[in-house]
């Protein structure tokens, strides 16, 4: 008696819907929107942002005492219960709403859909910058190991909101890895950097270039200057090509590199322009930006075509964070 095909023969050969198959890509549009409900990722920092990601100061801060005050460090803070903030007085919170709220009017006004972090508490107080938990690759995102430990633990609430979002989660950072997503940023499409410093080390750095080698990717890794937390301190793109760069706040060798990569920076003045690197591209050359740049900064990003929307964010930095540390981009178009 002569025996059929298999069944694996069948299922393989016969009916596509069931064969193996690894093309295309996890990361390609198609894939996501027929698996994962939406085109989820970036792989720039300045196409038109979709959908963003923030939190609301909220119920966390009540655990602020002006009681606690840490002479040593000139600010505020409970070593044993685990925080501080890092300011010489403490916030009105109402204020600071306030001025989230306005930002997040700016994101509705350009047509932004808005998520939120959900479930934070636990007088996790510096979960309103939402940039620093995971950083948002082709595809889906990569959950951060937090560098300063008093911020360990946001990981959790942002891996269920992304849960709940539908976003794909490529990697959660293990073993000695720290990595913060305000110190990774995209230069273009094949090209992404990290600035590696007292938050990010180069574990955390060769966990995310794991992922970004098999999407084609190529990181640079850089130094940090002195004890600088983040690049995005220091360095943003604004458009395609076009950086706002505080050149006291990386090494000369990468300015070299964005020389060399056809990148034009336009320099700010780091005395009269506090805060202004950490704005936010919502679209190609155009920028959501706290108050307080220089006119000459204006001057220059006018004559380069940028535009910019600009929001009052000065209780908002109290607790050490700006406009781009307030912001997890989920969705960019392509540029």
């Amino acid at each position: 008696m002569t025996e059929g095909p298999s069944p694996g023969w069948i299922y393989n050969q016969t009916i596509k819907m069931f064969a193996a198959g690894a093309e295309p890509a996890f990361e390609d549009a198609r894939e996501l929107e027929a698996h994962w409900g939406r085109a989820w990722g970036v792989d720039n920092d300045v196409g038109r942002i979709r959908a963003i990601l923030v939190h609301r100061p909220g119920t966390e801060l009540e655990v602020l005492d002006a009681s606690k005050r840490i002479e040593s460090i000139g600010s505020f803070g409970d070593v044993d219960v685990g925080w501080y903030f890092q300011s010489d007085r403490l916030p009105d919170v109402a204020k600071m709403q306030a001025q989230h709220d306005a930002l997040v009017a700016a994101f509705e006004a350009n047509d932004i859909e808005v998520c939120h972090v959900e479930g934070v508490g636990g007088g996790r107080l510096k979960s309103c910058y939402t940039r620093d938990p995971l950083i948002m690759v082709k595809g889906g995102a990569i959950v951060s190991r937090m560098g300063a430990r008093v911020r360990r633990g946001e990981e959790l609430a942002i891996t269920r909101t992304l849960a709940k979002l539908g976003v794909p989660i490529l990697r959660t950072l293990s073993g000695r890895a720290l990595m913060e997503g305000g110190s990774f940023a995209w230069i273009d499409d094949k090209t992404a950097v990290i600035g590696c410093g007292v938050r990010v080390n180069r574990e955390g750095a060769e966990q995310v270039g794991e992922v970004l080698k098999r999407q084609g990717v190529e990181l640079l890794v850089i130094d940090l200057v002195g004890y600088d937390i983040h690049i995005d301190g220091s360095f943003l793109m604004i458009d395609k090509g076009l950086a706002l760069l505080n050149p006291a706040g990386v090494p000369y060798s990468f300015l070299e590199e964005l020389k060399a990569r056809g990148i034009h920076a336009i320099e700010i003045d780091p005395a009269d322009d506090d805060w202004i690197v950490n704005s936010l591209a919502i679209a190609p050359g155009k920028l959501v930006m706290p108050e307080g740049a220089s006119e000459r900064t204006r001057e220059t990003l006018e004559k380069h075509g940028v535009s910019w929307t600009i929001v009052p964010y000065s209780e908002m930095h109290l607790n050490g964070g700006g406009v781009h540390c307030s912001t997890m981009p989920l969705i960019r178009d392509a540029v």
